[in-house]
């Protein structure tokens, strides 16, 4: 893997390790906090690979830009990031986050807060 690509995945790690419990963000959002808007691809490609990280990174808190678990044959089983959803109290139906829109925490806001 390149010096540059890695240097990408572990700042999307670096968002992703900010995501409260209980909150979702999306591919899409982490990449234009990045400031690399048409890199949302790339944040997936980051995610697939956050299970090796020495620090954990919780990756099924990070969904499609509609709230689908779009990655979910990445936790080693059909229904692990549902379930590790569903154990921070978010709802889940047809893979999909019921209340996505209360949910969602956009990165550009959420970690902007006092600089403004």
């Amino acid at each position: 893997m390149a010096k540059i690509e890695n240097d990408f995945f572990e700042r999307v790690y670096q968002v992703v390790r900010l995501i409260p419990p209980g909150r979702v963000t999306s591919y899409g959002a982490i990449a234009r906090f990045l400031g690399s808007a048409q890199s949302s691809r790339m944040v997936g490609y980051a995610m697939n690979s956050s299970h090796a990280q020495a620090v954990y990174v919780p990756a099924h808190r990070v969904v499609n830009r509609k709230g689908m678990l779009t990655g979910k044959h990445f936790f080693g089983g059909p229904n692990t990031m549902q379930e590790l959803l569903a154990s921070e109290g978010i709802s889940i139906l047809d893979d999909t986050i019921t209340n996505f829109q209360e949910l969602f925490w956009d990165p550009n806001k959420e970690l902007m807060k006092g600089f403004e």
